[in-house]
């Protein structure tokens, strides 16, 4: 009898264990908007030291602060012509940015607000710049659309501008835990390693042909996943196996974009087919859907910190805050 008991209790533990990791699996998080100035159209996000958002404000060539506690905005301008895209922090606390308009790369003194620029050589015009990482060494690698990649060394201000394999597209780029950096190209459909020694790319093309690899996003064992926006799937490439995997998003014609992989290994994904952040758990292999309150978002860009999930919504002049604690 008292075994039967033991034995019973157990069963019930297990059960009980089961429901809440179910609940917890299935939780709906908290999506919150904040509205910016009309006619900013926020583009990518970065979160700053104090809690606050950094966000650029591509329509009107602006870097912008949102405070979420007050709901209060500051805009910085970057100078005539701007047309910021994306925007990280550096190891230095500053934002750093992206700027197609200027065809530069500018950091702004997040004391002071001093903006400075960091021009691409006069032999690279119009390069269509999108995104940023800094490696371990604290140097910056950029991305441009029109073809080209390339690296500043924020300690001597030199620029050096790569040609791209396969030409136009390089897109979304990032570090992995371990230093490696990664891009991908859109228009090229893969995702490429750079060495960070002599800057060559070497291209890895995913099973999917023509897929449309846009943003790349390291988890915490250096494993490299992606958004295919052409085939609707979010791909990972497994950097110490060599192997690669797909999975097809919900929905009837999803368009994933954007992509962050939180600090629990958690891949969130924008989705512009279903207006939703889809949240994807590697160790279930389960997708989860999430709609967002405003109609045709835009979501173009993830990033976060521990516990948030945060996106600019480029097309309702809002910026979003999706607490993932819950």
């Amino acid at each position: 009898m008292f075994r039967q008991l033991i034995s019973l209790s157990s069963i019930l533990v297990f059960m009980i264990l089961q429901q809440t990791l179910f609940a917890q699996d299935n939780a709906i998080p908290r999506i919150r908007e904040f509205q910016v100035p009309l006619g900013t159209h926020p583009h990518d996000v970065a979160p700053a030291r104090n809690g606050s958002v950094w966000y650029t404000a591509q329509q009107s060539g602006e870097l912008g602060l949102l405070d979420p506690l007050t709901n209060k905005t500051h805009h910085i301008a970057l100078g005539k012509g701007s047309a910021p895209h994306g925007v990280i922090v550096g190891p230095d606390g500053a934002p750093w940015i992206t700027d197609g308009g200027l065809n530069a790369i500018v950091r702004v003194d997040p004391n002071t607000k001093n903006v400075t620029l960091f021009p691409l050589p006069e032999n690279t015009v119009n390069a269509n710049l999108n995104t940023a990482t800094f490696d371990h060494n604290g140097v910056l690698w950029f991305t441009g659309q029109s073809g080209i990649y390339g690296r500043l060394d924020p300690r001597s201000g030199t620029i050096e501008v790569l040609k791209a394999p396969g030409g136009q597209g390089p897109y979304g780029i990032s570090t992995t835990p371990d230093g490696e950096v990664y891009f991908a190209s859109l228009a090229g459909s893969y995702i490429a390693r750079i060495d960070l020694e002599t800057g060559n790319a070497t291209v890895l093309e995913p099973p999917t042909k023509d897929q449309g690899a846009r943003r790349v996003w390291p988890d915490s064992s250096g494993s490299v996943w992606f958004t295919e926006w052409n085939a609707g799937k979010l791909g990972m490439y497994n950097h110490v196996t060599n192997e690669w995997k797909e999975w097809k998003l919900p929905g009837q014609n999803p368009q994933p974009y954007a992509i962050f992989v939180d600090d629990k290994d958690i891949v969130w994904l924008s989705d512009f087919g279903s207006n939703a952040i889809v949240r994807f758990d590697p160790s279930l292999e389960k997708f989860q859907s999430f709609p967002l309150p405003s109609p045709d978002a835009k979501v173009r860009q993830l990033l976060g910190r521990v516990g948030e999930v945060l996106g600019a919504e480029s097309g309702t002049d809002k910026i979003m805050i999706i607490q993932t604690n819950n």
